[in-house]
């Protein structure tokens, strides 16, 4: 069954009328089934590149694409190829396809790599695209009680339903994977498994992303089980054996394979000396669960209760940022003398300081690194969240509000 994502406005809207959409994000976020929703009742012509047949005979001669787009019927207006990054020549068909006629087809363009897109020098349309990217399911696509998000959604409207709220315990163990939301626990467990050895593992050796796959290997249970905190290049060149230029390049390699996502520090002008080392996410914490070998079982969100609930809020912050595109973004603060807050959603508007903490009892005194951030920053920072497990929004201070972590 699908269930109603962020992007279907977006990328069914007039604003991208006759231009190539490029559709980036990470595996099995749903990219493929989202465009079969939206274009579904429409002529359409599929090509997918995980075809090996197809893949192998247009990496032979790339014009046949374009003498096979052009013998389509009139019929057929839209084309859409997946993983576009395993062909990249096809870009080149496709830009003279859309400079021949801009209006006779529209071209929808996925991928789960930028990496091989940029390592072959290929030609991402300039002028003629538009670029999005799919995420994990994100808060915005859940369904709620009525109340609305406290980091507010533009209008969002689908013909298909959100996906169902599901408990913290599961998310917290299994992440939000379109695919694995749906799944029983009995093959969810397996299926995440499988994700890491034939995805993160198989599909980047045979893209050559890595030359040698046994250091990387090592390197992504490490950077998984790292996953959320402060990067600590030289510490972790020592556990590892490995040199910190080539975990360096490591992480760029999740980065491009939008498995991973970079955390900057919060850089509006203070007097306070800040931290400058980033952090780094997983896109998914099933994903990251997995590839760091934790047991997926029940016990999991009790030993790790805290860190796995701040995780989830920085994916879930991403995605909406992602989202809401140019001037929205996520940091975290830290100063030098040991004041913290676990991210800040930077919008046009206004900068919301926003900590997690697993209990369901929140008191004032846990509000204090969010006022003194807000004290820091008064043009900036109006109002702070404290994301917890409550049952209901409680006013801690005047401008902290706890809130449920199903409200965020």
């Amino acid at each position: 069954m699908f269930h109603g994502r962020f992007l279907e406005a977006a990328l069914s809207g007039a604003i991208s009328r006759n231009k190539v959409r490029l559709l980036f994000g990470a595996r099995q976020t749903g990219k493929t089934a989202l465009l079969q929703h939206l274009l579904s009742g429409k002529r359409t012509h599929f090509v997918n590149l995980q075809d090996a047949t197809d893949r192998r005979h247009f990496e032979a001669d790339p014009a046949a694409f374009s003498r096979a787009v052009r013998a389509l019927p009139r019929v057929v207006r839209t084309i859409v190829v997946d993983e576009i990054q395993k062909v990249p020549a096809l870009l080149d068909e496709i830009q003279h396809l859309y400079d021949s006629a801009p209006t006779r087809w529209q071209f929808y363009l996925t991928g789960s790599s930028a990496r091989q897109l940029r390592a072959r020098s290929a030609n991402l349309l300039p002028g003629r695209s538009h670029t999005y990217h799919l995420y994990a399911v994100c808060g915005w696509e859940v369904a709620r009680d009525g109340a609305a998000p406290a980091i507010a959604a533009p209008v969002f409207t689908s013909s298909a339903p959100p996906f169902p709220s599901q408990p913290i315990e599961r998310v917290l163990r299994l992440g939000s994977l379109p695919g694995i939301r749906a799944e029983p626990m009995s093959t969810a467990h397996a299926t995440l498994t499988a994700y890491v050895e034939h995805y993160l593992e198989e599909e980047i050796r045979r893209e050559a992303l890595v030359r040698d796959m046994g250091p990387f290997v090592a390197f992504l249970r490490l950077a998984a089980a790292e996953s959320g905190q402060q990067l600590n290049l030289a510490r972790l060149s020592q556990e590892s054996g490995i040199a910190a230029s080539t975990l360096r390049s490591y992480y760029q390699v999740l980065v491009d394979t939008f498995v991973g996502h970079w955390l900057p520090i919060y850089a509006r002008r203070t007097r306070k000396r800040l931290l400058t080392t980033p952090r780094f996410y997983f896109f998914d914490l099933g994903v990251r669960n997995a590839a760091a070998e934790l047991p997926l079982e029940s016990r999991l969100a009790d030993v790790h209760a805290g860190p796995l609930l701040e995780h989830w809020v920085a994916q879930d912050l991403i995605a909406r940022a992602g989202y809401r595109g140019r001037g929205h973004r996520v940091s975290f603060w830290r100063t030098a003398s040991g004041a913290e807050v676990d991210f800040v959603y930077e919008s046009p508007r206004e900068d919301i300081p926003i900590e997690v903490k697993w209990t369901a009892r929140p008191r004032p005194s846990d509000a204090r690194h969010l006022e003194t951030f807000l004290s820091q920053y008064p043009d900036r920072a109006r109002r702070g969240l404290l994301v917890c497990r409550c049952t209901r929004p409680e006013q801690l201070t005047d401008r902290v509000r706890a809130i449920p972590w199903h409200a965020l």
